[in-house]
């Protein structure tokens, strides 16, 4: 055969599988910019996304119809793409889209939170003014207009919500109305603080808006103090729908038992250590307080800076010199009276890799809640968390990443598995050898990531109520009743992310492990979690296949799929 004629063949054979992986990208491209337009708002800090200019919440019935329209036809083109004999990493970011595509299901057909759960407005309407009110100023014009418009819709979403609220569950509409108890003064307080900071333009657009959502809030919310006692009571989503979001949302291949029994080895070795480690310091003083917030914010400016050496000096982890700062900064006037929101921080975007990440602290006290008052002793355990080397790095360099399919995509269970991995990796590498007692925290943080398991199981099968859970974590963990209470709800209205601190960290090291064994001499432990964190939107089963060539636990979660009853 002459030569010619073989490289046409051999065209010929490649030309439609680039065709294919043309086609997979700009479902990627289509299907993120869809998403930042119609992607619910939540009190998660790492579901934060860039919105459109001129974005505002819109959960009419005709929007919601047009949800689903276009969820069908997005399902439809992936549907049409054959990944069969396409590289392995086109065929992880096809899984990928399909676990996207999974996920927008799971939130409009199987979770029906506009339909059934009376606080996922309350995250529409102040959620999302409060969620711009996060990053640092300057406000320019754009974010001022941007806020003004979101206080301008919540009289238009709270008319949704009295629509499509057609079977709103008791203990949801309960929570909503104590959320919503006070928000006259609530909303009033940080829009005082924060006309000073914008256009005065935009602050006489806020003056007139805030009193029309104030009473539009008001009103609502007396409505659910009055009718949630004859609501249904249960909040429980239920196993079918539970296994469906671990099979085809989470791509975890564990069943609810796995769960329970990984989340109680794990509790009976985070109570082991801990106790090892207060036996061990019992002779030493507890961690002082600082003695107010400068202090705190000096701290943990060196803090962040000394994480960075070690993990260049031990050869853990690359951060790039073009990454910025973790800051803790004081609470804004304009931020605190809604804090009880959502996560007080702001880890940047993909469009602001440019800016400090910051979290935001009050005043040191002993009667912060549970996570403010271990940062108020030391800023590391949520610094190494939340921050470095934990979820700001992971996003950034994630943001950065050649492939947007997996820029855009995001997973708890990968996300948080880093997350907490990272708590242990430094406690490992002997971060914390210079403060026994802040080993002590990292411990009984150990403890509570293992009990959110069991919380997060017994809530979506209807063994627990949110008071029993939040009861169950305030004593086994202990913690404060506040943030135990707001713990059990958020997981009660969002199953399946309670469970991806733990199963995401197991599964990284089981990760590393098999690497090692596979590997032998040529293991590099920064090559592997320089790989980890660049691809760490990505669910650790994917990756397994991707770094390893290991189809065992993707092939599990095909299995799961196939006895799928919901």
């Amino acid at each position: 055969m002459r030569r010619g004629a073989l490289l046409l063949i051999l065209l010929a054979a490649w030309v439609p599988r680039f065709a294919r992986g043309d086609d997979l990208q700009n479902l990627g491209r289509d299907f993120w910019a869809w998403r930042a337009r119609t992607q619910p708002v939540s009190g998660d800090d790492i579901t934060r996304i860039d919105r459109p200019p001129g974005w505002a919440p819109d959960w009419s019935r005709r929007s919601i119809e047009e949800r689903r329209k276009s969820l069908a036809e997005f399902v439809a083109r992936w549907k049409g793409i054959d990944s069969t004999g396409m590289p392995v990493g086109w065929q992880v970011d096809y899984r990928l889209l399909g676990s996207a595509l999974a996920r927008v299901r799971w939130e409009l057909e199987v979770l029906r939170s506009w339909d059934r759960n009376p606080r996922f407005y309350v995250d529409q309407t102040l959620g999302a003014y409060f969620e711009n009110l996060l990053a640092p100023p300057p406000f320019s014009r754009a974010r001022g207009e941007q806020i003004a418009r979101l206080l301008e819709s919540i009289p238009s979403t709270i008319d949704a919500a009295r629509v499509n609220l057609t079977a709103p569950i008791g203990p949801f509409a309960r929570l909503a109305a104590e959320e919503l108890k006070g928000v006259g003064p609530r909303l009033t307080e940080s829009v005082a603080a924060l006309k000073p900071l914008v256009a005065p333009e935009i602050a006489r657009r806020i003056d007139a808006a805030a009193p029309r959502a104030i009473t539009v809030l008001e009103s609502w919310g007396n409505w659910l103090d009055a009718g949630w006692p004859i609501m249904p009571s249960n909040a429980a989503v239920g196993r079918d729908r539970y296994d469906y979001f671990l099979a085809e949302v989470a791509l975890l291949p564990f069943t609810m038992d796995d769960l329970l029994a990984a989340g109680r080895q794990e509790w009976a070795r985070a109570v082991a250590l801990e106790t090892m480690e207060t036996n061990r310091n019992r002779a030493l003083s507890p961690l002082p307080l600082f003695p107010d917030e400068a202090s705190q914010i000096a701290r943990e400016e060196k803090d962040e800076a000394s994480v960075r050496r070690f993990l260049e000096e031990k050869g853990i982890l690359t951060v790039p010199a073009d990454v910025r700062h973790y800051r803790n900064r004081p609470l804004p006037p304009y931020v605190a009276p809604l804090a009880f929101l959502g996560v007080a921080d702001d880890l940047t975007s993909a469009a602001r890799l440019g800016e400090d990440a910051v979290s935001y602290i009050r005043p040191p006290s002993p009667s912060l809640p549970y996570f403010a008052l271990s940062t108020a002793r030391d800023p590391r355990p949520i610094l190494v968390h939340e921050g470095i080397p934990g979820h700001y790095l992971q996003l950034v360099l994630s943001w950065k990443h050649e492939d947007p399919i997996r820029r855009h995509y995001y997973d708890s269970a990968a996300n948080e598995g880093i997350g907490f991995y990272a708590e242990e990796m430094m406690l490992q590498a002997g971060y914390f050898d210079d403060s026994p007692r802040t080993r002590e925290i990292l411990a009984n943080f150990q403890r509570l990531r293992a009990l959110r398991v069991e919380a997060d199981v017994k809530l979506a099968s209807g063994q627990f109520t949110i008071e029993q859970a939040a009861e169950y974590l305030e004593k086994r963990v202990p913690m404060d009743r506040e943030t135990a209470l707001q713990e059990a709800a958020f997981f009660a209205s969002d199953p399946g992310q309670a469970i991806s601190y733990l199963v995401g960290k197991l599964q990284i090291v089981k990760l590393l492990a098999d690497a090692r064994q596979q590997q032998g001499d040529k293991f590099d432990l920064r090559v592997f979690h320089d790989f980890l964190w660049k691809n760490g939107n990505v669910p650790f089963a994917l990756l397994r296949w991707e770094l390893l060539g290991d189809k065992e636990e993707i092939g599990r979660v095909d299995a799961a799929r196939k006895r799928l009853k919901y």
